[in-house]
């Protein structure tokens, strides 16, 4: 009874993670684009990355105070508002050609997502079985995978697939983002008209001592957050410079192909998200989320030797290997939390921030050394990511009954 209680929701909220999967898609995509149509530098382009994750930092803990307030619902339709109104100002943006107008619009378009992501997440962690949340979010955030798809192979068509984009035009821009905010408010109406079910976190907990303690006494979710500013910060450095990497590999990729390679990446990343959700079933997610960060270390030594076209073809399997890795610490790191999950789910998309901070590291190590160079910073990431799979995710650090959960939960 429970599951068909609460699947239409969680088919609703889902439709969530395709929305700002397709807005990061497409920023990758622009990094490149206004490097040459604005004539800015590539560490000048990493300013959108960091008005986008900056956004998710200053953001996340007011939507997750608002939220404690007034519930999931009202958080959603807060957050596609917000959406909906940056998508709309990037018109104006494109029309003046600022590139400092654009990093405003991004800041809000960005803000309606940290609302949504701050809601979104720990909301399909808690529609159903604790024991299968993080089995359920990489299922949910496999979607978010799909709209990351979608975004970059729609903009390498209209930003680079004609001589307009080259000479400045902003045309394309215009349309899409314009188009994105329409969907976006009719998903919100759509959201009006639809009951969703309000959980209380504090009646899932499997204990309610667990439950008692204070949100900071909690080490799962204390090196969760350190985890995730890790792993969004390799994930954003590795999409942001992937098309200059490309076409800086001796191999004659151009943008066009870059940018269609891109999609490939993105391709693997979300294969790479269902098969690691039938994983789960067989492995526990934090195995699983050690293997794949170990893996993406050897592969950034792989681009970092820059050896042409098998660099490049590591740098694409990074991609399917990132792929469980938000949802899984995402889903451990709230694991227990009772009463304290929305204020969690808040910090855990506050260390998003990562991908706004991390990625300038890396544009100043491109414009010193070389972009091969600059994947040493994600190689580290991996190694923090990695360490938390391992031990970082343990409930009670140093309790011996920790991982039996796991161990029972993905074998039924």
């Amino acid at each position: 009874m429970s599951r068909n209680k609460y699947l239409i929701p969680l088919i609703l909220v889902t439709s969530l993670f395709f929305l700002w999967g397709f807005a990061y898609g497409l920023l990758d995509v622009l990094n490149k684009h206004f490097q040459e149509t604005l004539n800015i530098s590539k560490t000048r382009s990493t300013l959108l990355q960091g008005a986008y994750f900056g956004a998710y930092f200053l953001i996340a803990l007011p939507a997750g105070i608002f939220m404690n307030k007034y519930g999931y619902k009202k958080g959603i339709i807060l957050g596609l508002l917000l959406y909906a109104i940056g998508a709309f100002l990037f018109y104006p943006a494109a029309e003046q050609l600022s590139f400092n107008f654009f990093l405003i619009a991004l800041f809000i378009l960005a803000s309606g997502l940290a609302c949504l992501e701050t809601a979104a997440n720990p909301y399909v962690t808690v529609l159903g079985s604790p024991e299968t949340s993080e089995t359920r979010l990489n299922l949910s955030q496999c979607f978010n995978g799909v709209g990351s798809i979608l975004g970059p192979t729609i903009a390498a068509f209209l930003f680079f697939g004609g001589n307009k984009a080259h000479q400045g035009n902003l045309d394309s821009v215009k349309i899409i983002y314009v188009l994105i905010g329409i969907v976006v408010l009719f998903i919100a109406g759509f959201f009006l008209k639809t009951p969703l079910p309000e959980i209380k976190e504090s009646d899932i907990v499997s204990s309610q001592e667990l439950d008692k303690k204070p949100l900071f006494e909690h080490s799962n979710f204390k090196f969760g957050v350190v985890a995730q500013f890790f792993y969004i910060a390799a994930q954003v450095g590795i999409a942001a410079f992937f098309i200059n990497y490309c076409t800086e590999s001796n191999t004659g990729i151009q943008n066009a192909k870059a940018a269609t390679l891109l999609s490939a990446g993105l391709v693997l990343f979300t294969v790479g998200r269902f098969i690691g959700t039938a994983l789960m079933r067989v492995f526990a997610p934090n195995k699983l989320l050690t293997a794949y960060a170990l893996i993406n270390v050897l592969l950034c030594v792989i681009v970092i030797l820059n050896k042409q076209w098998i660099s490049v073809y590591a740098l694409l399997a990074i991609f399917f290997f990132e792929s469980i890795m938000f949802p899984t610490i995402f889903a451990l790191g709230l694991k227990d939390l009772g009463h304290h999950t929305k204020k969690a789910s808040s910090f855990l998309i506050m260390s998003i921030v990562g991908g706004a901070i991390v990625p300038v590291i890396m544009g100043l190590v491109a414009d010193k050394y070389s972009t091969s160079t600059s994947y040493v910073v994600p190689l580290f990431c991996f190694l923090v990511v990695a360490w938390y799979g391992w031990k970082g995710y343990k409930v009670n650090a140093g309790s011996s009954e920790e991982q039996e959960p796991l161990k029972i939960v993905f074998r039924h």
